[in-house]
């Protein structure tokens, strides 16, 4: 399935700096940054899980926060781009 996942960490401290840099590299393990805090997972539900305790374990749930949006299997109808876009497809082809 298709998760668009975002996130605002709180970088008032030097803590929140390392959170942040802590979240972005979860999310990139997962999948592709689409936009500086916005990245565009494709998951079986055992990895969202997996994702989901991650995610849990590193944020400070008083001060950050993370938004979740599943678009299930039929995602490529559902996103619309405007503007400059990825470099590559996550779920396709790329030849090295």
């Amino acid at each position: 399935m298709m998760i668009v996942l975002s996130y605002d960490v709180d970088t008032t401290d030097s803590a929140g700096e390392k959170r942040l840099r802590k979240v972005a590299k979860i999310c990139e393990s997962f999948g592709c940054r689409v936009q500086n805090s916005v990245f565009e997972l494709i998951v079986d539900p055992a990895q969202l899980v997996i994702l989901k305790e991650r995610l849990t374990q590193t944020i400070d749930i008083e001060k950050d926060s993370v938004r979740l949006y599943r678009l299930g299997s039929n995602w490529r109808s559902r996103i619309e781009s405007l503007g400059k876009g990825l470099r590559y497809e996550q779920d396709g082809v790329m030849l090295l």
